[in-house]
């Protein structure tokens, strides 16, 4: 059995497959080892009839279907491999010459990962990212930590507030007519969350504890639920309880409940360098996705369509699965859920297309570079995803042996990753942002020219 390379156009790949007269009759016997348990023939007990008397009762070529199968089962897998072909999606197999007596031929047209010619990935120029924390930014972060230690107390003596929380039952009609899923008791509601029908919350405003109110809305025209699109509808809505958020004043007590600090000056210094570390983490993420998306842009690629679409299902079944983490789980959500996956599959084209050719042109880099991964390198990561995970002391051993049989390969490619985009970095050509060159030039500026005045005071004393 003999193969050749018939032609290469871009991706795809045509091999031309020669199978002699004895491979094939090979490939015939095995196929009616395969097949002769199944053909009742009369006069022999089933499975025992031969070969040349099930032929004469139902023609020769009752075998050649399973024996073609047979003969591209051997030949193509060898070929692949012998050639070294990195190939994507399963072959197109065409018969070109089936006659008795002469050779088969067959050809197998089958796509391969696209060869990736490099751009100088070496002393790219990106602009550095730079992230100032402010005062400012100090002040958010410790009104959110207030945020996170407010109490919620009981509201008696005003009516209802933006910001209130409401414990309420209500009941919702169209027309004369109780809509399902429209009615509820003892329901916690935040007024200014805009988490029921627009409209619907700011009508509690004003109102007072154990008030009955009637409240009209529209439902949106894209409501989920079609019979309510755009209807008008009216909600009975009993208010039962009033409660408001009671925030602690920020100040040196404040200092000491939420944190090891005794003053608000020292929780302000520590969460200022907390903001900065993060803000250095976050740069130095966008400083690597800049490098790495100004070579793949500077690639001249064309992608093959079966990865690209791979790339879609994948993303859209992380999208689905957000969905299901967050609670939408139920029959009741299928519907709404699906028709979410397919809008985003629609729009995921883009992303899917960029984020394939990423992948090949980081792996083209790894092997151009020849990065490999030690034993030692290999040995410290799977340390730190156990860490990570917090598996107790007892089954640490067990748990690493695990990961390395399950995920060393993924494990090793991640490392790979990693690796050779810390030398893009290592290598690339950091530049200021523009309004940083502005300011740097408005300095400079400013000293040459308080310089040149100096020099003129200076020049006019000798003068006098």
């Amino acid at each position: 059995m003999s193969s050749k390379v018939l032609k290469k156009e871009k991706n795809l790949v045509t091999l031309e497959f020669t199978v002699t007269q004895g491979e094939f009759e090979e490939a015939v016997n095995k196929a009616y080892l395969k097949v002769k348990n199944s053909i009742n023939v009369q006069g022999f007990r089933k499975g025992k009839a031969p070969r040349h008397i099930i032929e004469r009762k139902y023609g020769k070529g009752i075998f050649y279907d399973d024996a073609l199968d047979f003969a591209v089962q051997e030949a193509y897998p060898a070929a692949v491999t012998e050639l070294n072909l990195d190939v994507i999606d399963s072959p197109k197999i065409n018969i070109e010459k089936f006659e008795e007596k002469e050779d088969l031929v067959f050809t197998a047209e089958v796509e391969v990962m696209p060869e990736v010619e490099l751009p100088e990935y070496k002393g790219v120029e990106v602009v550095k990212t730079v992230i100032t924390v402010t005062d400012e930014d100090v002040d958010n972060e410790l009104k959110a930590i207030q945020e996170k230690n407010a109490r919620i107390v009981e509201v008696t003596d005003r009516a209802v507030e933006e910001g209130d929380f409401l414990t309420i039952d209500y009941a919702g009609f169209v027309g004369e007519e109780q809509f399902e899923g429209g009615t509820a008791e003892n329901q916690t509601l935040e007024i200014g969350s805009n988490s029921f029908i627009p409209g619907f919350e700011e009508q509690l405003i004003g109102k007072k504890k154990d008030e009955e109110v009637t409240v009209k809305v529209t439902f949106p025209e894209e409501y989920h639920e079609e019979s309510l699109s755009g209807q008008e509808a009216v909600f009975n809505v009993k208010i039962h309880e009033i409660k408001s958020k009671e925030l602690p004043e920020i100040d040196d007590e404040f200092a000491k409940d939420v944190s090891e600090f005794d003053t608000l000056e020292e929780l302000k210094a520590d969460t200022k360098k907390v903001l900065e570390q993060r803000a250095s983490d976050s740069a130095k993420i966008s400083d690597n996705n800049n490098i790495v998306t100004k070579i793949v842009n500077d690639t001249e690629l064309e992608i093959p369509d079966v990865l690209i679409q791979r790339e879609i299902d994948f993303l859209a079944s992380n999208y689905e699965q957000q969905f299901r983490q967050q609670g939408f789980v139920g029959k009741e959500f299928d519907d709404l859920i699906i028709n979410f996956v397919n809008q985003y599959r629609e729009s995921a084209r883009a992303e899917a297309e960029f984020n394939v050719k990423a992948e090949l042109v980081l792996d083209a880099i790894i092997k151009k570079e020849e990065i490999t991964v030690s034993d030692e390198e290999l040995a410290e990561e799977v340390s730190k995803i156990a860490e990570s995970y917090q598996v107790e002391e007892d089954r640490l051993e067990a748990f690493k042996e695990n990961l390395l049989q399950s995920s060393k390969s993924y494990i090793e490619e991640t490392l790979q990753k990693r690796k050779a985009i810390d030398m893009l970095v290592e290598n690339a050509v950091f530049v200021d942002p523009p309004e940083e060159v502005e300011a740097e030039e408005a300095k400079t500026e400013e000293v040459e020219t308080k310089e040149e005045a100096k020099k003129e005071a200076i020049e006019k004393e000798e003068d006098n």
